[in-house]
């Protein structure tokens, strides 16, 4: 996946902008990551940084072999300035596990960096101004998987995707890259009959890890026409 055109609005844009890659793929990489950290904290980009307590740009290892990317941070995540630290991020914590992985082996962060007052939605803008950031963690990790959180995040990273209703629990190849969308682990918690589901999906990554197949370099065949509204989960 190339960078997303907003990298080209923060040239156009007073305050910070992200760095270029450093040469040296795994200490650099975890340099750049430290530096795009720091200008997430920093950003005015949008008006989000007058309500936040601050900005929250994701934890993990530059070596990563799987990255997640959920919605935006919550209350929770606003005060303590890490992604996934609520109840959802308990629920993703399990998850994990349950298939032999820790929260510190994988690189988590979201869609927007910092906090929509009141948890509302994420508005275009928004997305918008937050796009180079993760565009470039996305590039310094290289990640083997993107792991694809909800609503939010399936139409930001793959916008031509069907609804997550229908594409969780597949492996999307776009661009040199594997997504895997699921549920938004808050979905499970206000529908308690989503957890199967989220478990069964995550028995798939796992699978994938176990056995991975090389990402074709051309697009996948194309999906299947996206689910009526009503099928869909209205809030991830």
């Amino acid at each position: 996946m190339g960078l997303h055109p907003a990298a080209m609005a923060l040239r156009l844009v007073s305050g910070p902008r992200v760095a270029e890659l450093p040469e040296e793929p795994t200490s650099g990489a975890q340099a750049h990551l430290e530096a795009i950290a720091s200008q997430v904290r920093a950003c005015v980009l949008c008006p989000l940084h007058q309500t936040r307590t601050q900005g929250v740009p994701g934890t993990g290892p530059a070596t990563a072999r799987v990255m997640a990317v959920g919605e935006a941070p919550g209350e929770h995540e606003d005060r303590e300035g890490r992604p996934f630290v609520g109840a959802a991020g308990r629920l993703l914590t399990q998850l994990l596990e349950e298939i032999g992985l820790s929260r510190e082996d994988i690189f988590i962060t979201n869609v927007l960096k910092s906090r929509p007052p009141g948890n509302r939605d994420p508005l275009p803008e928004e997305v918008l101004a937050c796009a180079p950031y993760l565009d470039a963690q996305i590039e310094a990790l290289q990640p083997e998987v993107i792991l694809v959180l909800g609503r939010h995040a399936l139409q930001r990273l793959l916008p031509e995707a069907p609804g997550i209703s229908r594409a969780h629990g597949t492996m999307i190849h776009r661009a040199g890259r594997t997504y895997m969308p699921c549920y938004h682990p808050a979905a499970a918690l206000y529908k308690g009959g989503l957890l199967g589901t989220l478990r069964q999906d995550f028995q798939r990554l796992q699978t994938h890890l176990q056995h991975p197949v090389a990402t074709p370099a051309a697009a996948s065949p194309a999906l299947a026409p996206p689910a009526p509204a009503d099928e869909q989960l209205g809030l991830f």
